[in-house]
């Protein structure tokens, strides 16, 4: 008998289509209107990430301008933390995103993939972007949501609520270093951090292979609350900082990106309608 194959799903909608349903069956919105409830239930680990400062950051740009400042962030987001993992994009919402990480999906640990996730996140913010980064585990299901005159595919659950809770939390830590990643102090269990986050070299000089100072540090459980939600959180801080070079902001790419397409024809806002 041949190996299994294990195929990935690069969709949550992929996803529900190739597995069992939990749910799947109709309901009476109470005044004659059917709507469905379909959806597989699983254990998960929910991401949530969105720019720090967006609406100051946002507020000299133009519309056509906050595009590409959005989709910089998404593209980088896709390319720094999510290539090569086993999390799905659940959905881009304004500046913020939402990914979710299972054994169903492909983990090993779904926890540990979403921190290795954050880490290139922190690590690799060369543009400055600066994420809000939240992180949070538990039961949630993947569900379709909507109407026949449109539908979606998203996660629900209190997964999801708490990473974007986690997300608004105020480091106090957040002034001095480089980046932050909060999750539920539970969350983290007995796992040793450089397990998790494990230490980077680099070759030297002479061709021998040496450790890179390491740079991230776990700080004990503390209790906050964040929109009358009480949590008890621990954070990965991230205690080296990118500092962007001139012109490399991704306020100063979305102009020059926006100009590059009215230089080559492709941006033309008094097109008549």
């Amino acid at each position: 008998m041949s190996e299994r194959v294990e195929y990935p799903f690069h969709s949550l909608e992929d996803f529900l289509t190739s597995k069992a349903l939990h749910a799947d069956g109709q309901l009476d919105d109470g005044w004659g209107a059917l709507f469905p409830v379909k959806g597989r239930e699983i254990e998960a680990t929910v991401l949530f990430a969105d720019i720090t400062a967006f609406t100051e950051r946002t507020r000299d740009l133009s519309p056509a301008e906050t595009l590409v400042f959005v989709n910089n962030f998404f593209a980088w987001i896709s390319a720094e933390a999510i290539r090569g993992s086993h999390g799905i994009v659940d959905k881009y919402i304004g500046d913020e995103v939402m990914i979710v990480f299972s054994t169903e999906f492909g983990s090993e640990d779904p926890f540990v993939d979403a921190v290795r996730s954050a880490r290139w996140m922190a690590q690799n913010d060369v543009l400055g972007f600066a994420p809000h980064i939240g992180i949070a585990s538990g039961r949630v299901i993947v569900g379709y949501a909507g109407t026949p005159l449109r539908y979606n595919c998203s996660v629900f659950g209190e997964p999801v609520a708490v990473a974007a809770r986690c997300a608004g939390v105020k480091s106090e830590r957040k002034a001095a270093f480089g980046a932050v990643v909060v999750f539920p102090a539970d969350d983290w269990g007995d796992r040793e951090l450089r397990d998790v986050i494990p230490p980077q070299q680099a070759t030297s000089a002479d061709g021998t292979i040496v450790e890179r100072p390491y740079d991230w540090e776990l700080s004990g459980p503390r209790d906050v609350t964040v929109k009358t939600t009480p949590l008890v959180v621990r954070e990965l801080v991230k205690t080296g900082i990118w500092l962007p070079g001139p012109g490399t902001s991704p306020e100063e790419r979305a102009r020059e990106g926006l100009e590059q397409l009215r230089r080559a024809g492709l941006y033309r806002p008094d097109l008549p309608i």
